[in-house]
């Protein structure tokens, strides 16, 4: 007895000296006000592009004010995590912003929180009923209130009408979206950003959703309506004979019906030569018309090459298949009712994964464009290749490839049209392609030494200071190619009183399935981090990581099979089924093993803490 109640008193001791440890740490950690974050995206911390914005981007005094409702558990989580949140803006502003927490209880608080932006320009906040169920499932407590946040700075004031305590993933990106807007409004500091005029592709099409009655969203719209501080101007270089204004910070081309002529090209080699300028090119081999629902393909370059390729990136003329990071979307048989797997080779879904090394991955997540991103669809890409040899001043660097399972197709027309067994397969020489390469340093010109006939500007030989190129080889990578493709082509005004075209309605329906993925989401968010990277301005690309969603499982040890040019249809077919039913068996496995071994390993450990404590107790002595 007397050995056992040593025992105990040990053991309470241990306890008592762990539990004051633990409190003396936590402690210590509060009265310093620091705390750790190893999430990979810095989640619960402030990014630095945040904490540099509110510090150095801040001319006068700014002003956050955090109208809440309190009362229920959720509410209070809510606003404690928010507190938090705008204290480590606050503390890293150097004095420059601060934050009030108002509690609208009185009817005078509430009348205040109504009178934001009355005098228009913003959204005023918003009143509106919060719940929360109880442990008695019939039962729940309803509140009205507000929460949201009212920004001021100079004389302009911007709001957060509402928040949601359900939601707090992307807090830091919005606040400090919002900061940046009333901060480039108060201080006109918006960059501008040219869109070169041609006919063909551009931001303004509405293919990202597919359509219905009325106007759909389209690139623009959403980041005009999210992020205002980008001032997008159309620039129309009339066919060669009008420069682009110097002020501008970047220019955009995008994916042309016609080509471009010399002297547009030459155009746009003048502003890259004047220094400290960006060229985003969003275009490749591969066009498609809109609302063709037969998919099929031309291969021509537009005359682009000719522009890219003196800065060392060689356009080529082929159509990429991706057959190991191809789309793969679940689609309902229509008479049976059973889950298809539908394969899109010329659709990439390019993920980062551990099968490949830091340098070959698909997506370069260091790179402004695709900060931290692991996954991105790029509809019909072309290849590119480096040549680094002919910009010796400049550096070159892959941002986007494709797996080493991608084949190329130079036949034109290519036939992307949805089907079960792709003859492609079974052609060209399997290797990883470059998708979009990105250019930076002092560049030599293109158009110099070659100008066109009655060109009027003068070109130097390189520019005065570093300029950037970045071509992403798919004139698709902004769009849902699926809606472009499905959906129907504008009706005339004098027709749209009778409703809009139907389209092809199985095309819509796969649009549908890709919309609701995150490659729409991260198309969008990647266009932003592009703008940044056109216009210079990099110090938010870590906040807008924080909204990107973890990348949906790939399967990289089921190979995709090997065809020959002689296998026939049927032979197709069925190594296609067994790799699918070979998917199927792992999807099953690994499920399993994520519910099993969990429970099963903790309980060996006991089994094993058990015997262990008696092996020790059968030689335990007796004092004589």
């Amino acid at each position: 007895m007397e050995r056992k109640q040593r025992a105990a008193n040990l053991s309470g001791a241990y306890l008592a000296v762990v539990a004051i440890a633990i409190v003396l740490v936590n402690l210590i950690g509060w009265s310093f006000n620091k705390r750790g974050d190893v999430t990979k995206n810095e989640r619960f911390t402030l990014s630095k592009g945040s904490a540099n914005l509110v510090s150095k981007g801040l001319k006068e005094n700014f002003t956050i004010k955090l109208y809440v409702t309190k009362g229920l558990p959720t509410l209070d989580l809510f606003v404690d995590d928010l507190t938090n949140l705008l204290g480590e803006y606050e503390r890293a502003s150097a004095g420059k912003l601060s934050y009030q927490v108002i509690e609208a209880k009185t009817d005078e608080q509430k009348e205040e929180a109504k009178s934001h932006c009355a005098t228009g320009g913003c959204q005023p906040l918003q009143q509106v009923p919060f719940g929360e169920g109880s442990e008695q499932a019939d039962q729940a407590t309803i509140t009205q209130g507000y929460m949201g946040l009212v920004f001021e700075y100079g004389s302009e004031e911007e709001t957060i009408p509402v928040l949601s305590p359900e939601n707090t993933q992307g807090l830091e990106f919005w606040i400090s979206n919002k900061v940046r807007q009333l901060r480039d409004k108060v201080d006109d500091s918006s960059p501008r950003i040219g869109l070169i005029k041609k006919e063909g592709i551009t931001i303004n099409d509405e293919n990202l959703v597919p359509g219905g009655r009325g106007a759909g969203p389209n690139m623009k719209g959403i980041l005009s309506q999210h992020f205002p501080f980008y001032k997008f101007e159309d620039v129309d270089l009339e066919e060669g004979k009008k420069a682009i204004d110097k002020d501008i910070s970047g220019v955009l081309m995008m994916q042309a019906d016609k080509d471009w002529t010399d002297s547009e090209l030459a155009r746009v080699d003048e502003f890259l030569m004047r220094g400290n300028k960006s060229l985003l090119v969003i275009s490749g081999a591969v066009n498609m018309k809109a609302s063709d629902p037969t998919m099929k393909a031309e291969l021509n370059l537009r005359n682009l090459d000719k522009l890219v390729d003196s800065y060392g990136i060689e356009m080529k003329k082929e159509a990429i298949f991706e057959w190991g990071q191809s789309l793969r979307l679940p689609m309902q048989d229509g008479g049976s009712g059973r889950q298809q797997w539908i394969v899109f080779p010329g659709v990439l879904t390019l993920t980062n994964t551990a099968e490949f090394d830091e340098k070959n991955q698909p997506i370069d997540g260091s790179f402004t464009g695709f900060f931290r991103m692991e996954q991105l669809g790029v509809g019909f890409p072309s290849p590119l290749v480096a040549h680094p040899e002919k910009q010796p001043q400049a550096k070159l660097k892959t941002v986007l490839r494709t797996t080493p399972n991608a084949s190329v197709d130079a036949d034109s027309p290519v036939d992307f049209g949805m089907k079960m067994a792709w003859p492609q397969e079974g052609k060209g020489e399997r290797g990883q392609r470059d998708v979009a390469i990105e250019v930076v340093g002092v560049l030599k010109s293109a158009f110099s030494a070659r100008k066109p006939e009655g060109f009027t500007g003068e070109i130097p030989a390189e520019s005065k200071e570093a300029s950037r190129v970045l071509v992403i080889a798919a004139g698709q990578f902004l769009a849902n190619p699926f809606a472009r493709a499905g959906n129907a082509p504008p009706m005339p005004p004098q027709m749209q009183m009778m409703g809009s075209a139907a389209g092809d309605r199985n095309l819509q329906s796969i649009a549908q399935v890709y919309a609701q993925a995150t490659y729409v989401t991260n198309a969008i968010l990647g266009f932003k981090n592009l703008l940044d990277w056109v216009s210079n301005d990099t110090d938010l690309i870590a906040t807008s990581a924080k909204l990107t969603s973890d990348p949906q499982l790939i399967y990289g040890d089921v190979a995709k099979p090997k065809f020959e040019p002689t296998d026939d249809e049927k032979t197709v077919q069925k190594r296609n089924e067994a790799w699918r039913e070979e998917r199927r068996a792992l999807q099953t496995k690994i499920g399993a093993t994520l519910t099993l071994f969990p429970p099963i390993g903790f309980m060996v450990f006991g089994l094993l803490r058990w015997r262990r404590r008696e092996a020790r107790r059968a030689h335990v002595k007796l004092a004589a």
